[in-house]
């Protein structure tokens, strides 16, 4: 009787989670309950399953709305029915086209329109009336009782309560933006829309028992089961599965040959133990569509980054989906896939920012648009977030907003509605607000996805599926990650650089070379790593250089122990003291140094799990991979850790260890569970770093240039071009004549792109370009003029940034030259002139630039200063001491001045604010600070700029910083501009 609820995936409508419709259907005793969320399918195996937990039959349906009107409800009669549903719904979205008034001639549906929405004479064979309990007592001598075979129940569910019905309106008020007081009454559901009991319906009802066996029947005739299996994933490669798994040893041993030559054993024989296991567990088609997509990335010349723990597999490295060789690093297959793996595996592929787009493009092409989708993330309501839209839509005004939301506890403060705010943002915290793309999941199904669920076009145009990574994790779909990643378009971009500057060809993908050069060694040992992925943060180069870094396997555990939870563990610490005096290491027993020898002991990775679990206490590797996975759940131990735990104990006492012992080993690895990484991540990071690094040792200023123009680095666009100043470029302001849209390079010469004018606009840029190629450069200010249309204060930008410099005037002599120019140019667009004016040579005032004029029109203009920020400061100011001077002063109390980079927030352990700090010299080194909360607040930092630094140098294994006592912001000269 219950054909129309919807859960909280009816967008800013619905106010119950799947599993809540299911429990409250349970304890009303209801037997059958058809989930119809509004032009949404998100939930359907959540509340299948949700459903089937509470011994109620499910049915599958979705509401179709069109401008928050209610066009009908459809019920799908089986999977067929929920197929043409989830695909009429796909289809108006993919072909933007609005949903009709009329529902489809649909086959194995039903539909259930509105009393008073459908004329009686046009109803088909599927299609019902539904009548609203309010609506009963109005059928006496209405026509619809003409048609009684035709009317059904139609008590929506959409809230439980009044309490529901309030939150109800809050979204509603949030959807639109507007207060709960203005909501239109047709964008909200009508106050009975809660959840009756069946009596209750009864009751409703009794005088038409015709309804009730209507819908009652109708519901009879349904039924639905979405299965969850890894036959929902596309099934074979080659078409058959014995072909595919004879395509994938081909290719796997092609591949053995190339990367270790003939006769390697050892790689053979993980290669054939591999192979058996991923055969065995049906993988071989997930491994050749990924294979797949690597090879059409590979011949349209696109670099990728195989990571994930499926670069713990020596296929995958054979196939060239990864680059990390997994006998160097002793990585374990079954950390990726084993035999007690329930969940499927997925391959993370990572791809220039620029280039991931074209390779998603040819996964679908390549394996049909039905067939393939990108997967949903949905954004929740946070907290904070909630309470500031709930008080939004309650009307409170701003201030008393922000108050609530700075003060929560001062109670005394707030507006006397806030006790309701707090309440109802509780409620709302965690319900979904809206669906956005995963950052790269894509699936591709055997039968069609529709079967499964609807898709949504998104702005790129690709379709995406209405359920996230979770839903598609419980369905056992496999997961192919399709990333993108700014380092690599460094990579890219600069061995274009490098080719076009210096004709020379790099090969970044040598890896045994590079990660040997002494020259890259060097580098990383000393932390000089601006701009290189993954290792330039300053915690990641202080760390470096603490270690002493030169070698792979170090930068490996260093990708890893720079992450917050081991840092929060102290294992970090503990790491860096032990790489500083192994002879003191003391291990728990021979298995530790023997396994953990490279980590001096520490488990750093999730693989070292595996590796104690299984060497010392004779775990499986399976068995160790499913404790590293349970790890997260000591409070609630499942049954398979409780029974795996008991086998370790029983394991240990049969090898005759300590019970003392093997309870330490054990509490290691529990208290491993809160910071552990895979150890394969980290590999490839690793990798990727190293060719950053290698493109920077030997091609520093292409190097920097590439990472300008692809932006999102850890700093600022201000810090990599000084660096490509330390690396010797002579840095230009944009140029009419010689600047591009970003950022390019001639021998030395650097000239910034016109992109990084951030108040000009798109089309000008176009327009300098075009007219450059099409008609040579400009010749003078009245030339650039004529060729260009172009705003006055779109020219002014061009003008300060001293864009014309090559005519050789002044920037004050060419903005006295433009009013001329664009008085003339406006007469010439109205009229033609019949006699032409004699020219006048006004005398003008001598317009003379101040020294640092251009400079601050830079720090306007581009957001930064192209000469050093240094000279900015008043004559006789304090040069103090520089950065290579520290190590020479280990706790003394010096003077330094620095120009501020950037600050690392962290709390200490009574909550207070305490900073790092990372700063530049005057001879553009960098060097670090420490700001403890009592210096902080006596010298807090003050915006951007240079600062006046005194404090204690310390010397933390090798690596210095300043402890801050006192802290200035130094002014710079007076602007003499205005």
């Amino acid at each position: 009787m219950y054909l129309n609820a919807h859960s909280y995936y009816s967008l800013r409508w619905g106010t119950l989670s799947p599993e809540e419709l299911a429990r409250a259907a349970k304890d009303k005793g209801v037997e059958a309950l058809v989930l119809t969320d509004i032009n949404n399918t998100s939930c359907a195996f959540q509340f299948i399953r949700a459903c089937q937990d509470q011994r109620i039959k499910p049915v599958l349906g979705i509401e179709f709305r069109r401008d928050h009107r209610l066009l009908y409800i459809g019920i799908a009669r089986n999977n067929e029915g929920w197929y043409q549903l989830c695909k009429f719904l796909t289809d108006h979205s993919l072909e933007q086209t609005l949903l009709p008034d009329e529902a489809p001639a649909l086959t194995d549906t039903f539909f259930v329109y509105e009393q008073n929405t459908r004329p009686l004479n046009t109803l088909q064979a599927h299609e019902y009336i539904g009548i609203r309990p309010t609506a009963v007592h109005q059928l006496f001598g209405a026509d619809l009782l003409t048609l009684p075979n035709k009317l059904v129940i139609l008590s929506p569910i959409t809230f439980l309560n009044h309490d529901g019905y309030r939150i109800h309106q809050l979204l509603r008020a949030i959807d639109l933006n507007t207060l709960v007081t203005k909501l239109p009454p047709e964008t909200i559901a009508h106050a009975e829309e809660q959840f009756y009991t069946p009596s209750e319906l009864h009751t409703f009802y009794q005088l038409y028992p015709q309804i009730i066996h209507n819908t009652k029947q109708l519901l009879d005739s349904c039924s639905i089961d979405l299965p969850s299996s890894l036959k929902n994933n596309r099934q074979t490669f080659t078409g058959s599965k014995n072909g595919d798994f004879a395509l994938l040893q081909k290719l796997s041993f092609a591949g053995l040959r190339q990367r270790y030559g003939a006769g390697h054993s050892a790689a053979t024989q993980r290669v054939e133990k591999e192979l058996k296991m991923i055969n065995q567990l049906d993988f071989c088609c997930y491994f050749l569509i990924t294979w797949d997509i690597i090879r059409y990335a590979a011949s349209q010349g696109y670099h990728h980054i195989g990571r994930g723990s499926g670069a713990n597999s020596i296929v995958a490295y054979c196939l060239r989906i990864t680059d990390v060789e997994p006998l160097e690093l002793d990585l374990y297959f079954e950390r990726f896939i084993n035999e007690y793996r329930s969940s499927p595996p997925d391959f993370d592929i990572d791809f220039s920012w620029d280039e991931r787009d074209d390779v998603t493009d040819y996964i679908f092409k390549r394996y049909g648009r039905e067939h393939t989708a990108l997967l949903a993330t949905y954004s929740t309501f946070k907290y904070k977030a909630a309470i500031r839209e709930v008080a939004k839509a309650m009307g409170l005004a701003k201030a008393d907003i922000d108050q609530i939301i700075l003060e929560p506890n001062a109670t005394e403060k707030h507006h006397h509605w806030a006790k309701y705010v707090f309440r109802y943002a509780a409620q709302i915290q965690g319900f979904p607000n809206h669906l956005s793309i995963h950052a790269g999941g894509v699936i591709i199904s055997e039968r069609s996805l529709h079967y499964h669920t609807a898709l949504r076009l998104m702005p790129k145009g690709f379709p995406v599926t209405h359920f996230d990574m979770y839903g598609a994790e419980d369905l056992h779909f496999h997961k192919y990650d399709v990333l993108s990643q700014r380092g690599l378009g460094h990579i890219k971009d600069a061995v274009v650089l490098i080719k076009k500057n210096q004709g020379k060809a790099i090969d970044v993908h040598d890896l045994d070379r590079i990660k040997n050069d002494k020259n890259v060694r060097s580098k990383l040992r000393g932390g000089h790593c601006i701009g290189c992925f993954y290792i330039e943060s300053p915690a990641m180069r202080g760390l470096l250089s603490k270690l002493k870094c030169e070698d792979y396997v170090h930068l490996v555990a260093a990708s890893s122990i720079i992450r917050p939870g081991v840092a929060k563990s102290g294992m970090m610490r503990e790491y860096i003291k032990r790489f500083h005096d192994p002879a003191q290491v003391k291990y728990l027993h021979p298995v530790f140094e023997k396994h953990l020898g490279e980590t001096f002991g520490v488990m750093v990775y999730q693989e070292d799990v595996l590796k104690i679990l299984y060497h010392f206490a004779g775990i499986t590797l399976g068995e160790a991979d499913v404790i590293r996975r349970l790890m997260k759940g000591w409070n609630n131990k499942p049954e398979a850790l409780v029974n795996l735990e008991q086998k370790y104990f029983r394991n240990c006492v049969a090898r005759g260890y300590s019970e003392n012992l093997a309870k330490e080993v054990w509490r290691q690895i529990r208290s491993f569970s809160g910071y552990s990484f895979c150890k394969a991540h980290s590999a490839s990071f690793a990798a990727e770093s190293f060719q950053s690094l290698y493109l920077k040792t030997y091609f520093p200023i292409e190097f920097m240039v590439a990472v300008i123009n692809n932006f999102g680095g850890f700093y600022r666009t201000e810090y990599y071009v000084h660096e490509a100043r330390m690396a010797g470029a002579n840095i230009h302001a944009p140029c009419i004549n010689q600047s591009l849209h970003l950022t390019h390079l001639k021998g030395k010469e650097v000239y910034l792109g016109f992109i990084h004018l951030h108040q000009l606009q798109k089309k000008v840029i176009q327009q300098i370009l075009l007219e450059r190629q099409l008609r040579g450069a400009f010749q003078s200010l009245a030339d650039f003029s004529k060729r260009v249309i172009i705003s006055g204060e779109q020219l002014d930008i061009l003008i300060r940034i001293n864009a014309f410099r090559f005519t050789g005037k002044t920037k004050y002599e060419l903005m006295w030259e433009k009013n001329a120019v664009s008085s003339n140019r406006s007469k010439n667009l109205k009229t033609d002139t019949l006699f032409l004016d004699a020219d006048h040579n006004y005398p003008l005032p001598i317009l003379e630039e101040g020294s640092f004029d251009q400079t601050f029109d830079e720090i306007e203009l581009l957001g930064f200063p192209i000469r050093s920020p240094f000279d900015l400061l008043h004559p006789g100011t304090p040069t103090g001491l520089l950065a290579k001077g520290l190590k020479d002063n280990i706790n003394r109390i010096v003077q330094i001045v620095g120009y501020y980079v950037c600050r690392k927030d962290v709390r200490t352990v009574n909550k207070r604010h305490m900073y790092f700090g990372t700063w530049l010299d005057r001879e553009g080194h960098f060097f670090d600070t420490v700001h403890f909360p009592n210096s902080l607040e006596a010298s807090p930092f003050r915006g951007r700029g240079c600062y006046k630094i005194t404090g204690k140098v310390v010397l933390d294994f090798g690596f210095p910083s300043v402890e801050v006592r006192k802290m200035e912001r130094l002014p710079f000269i007076k602007d003499e501009r205005y």
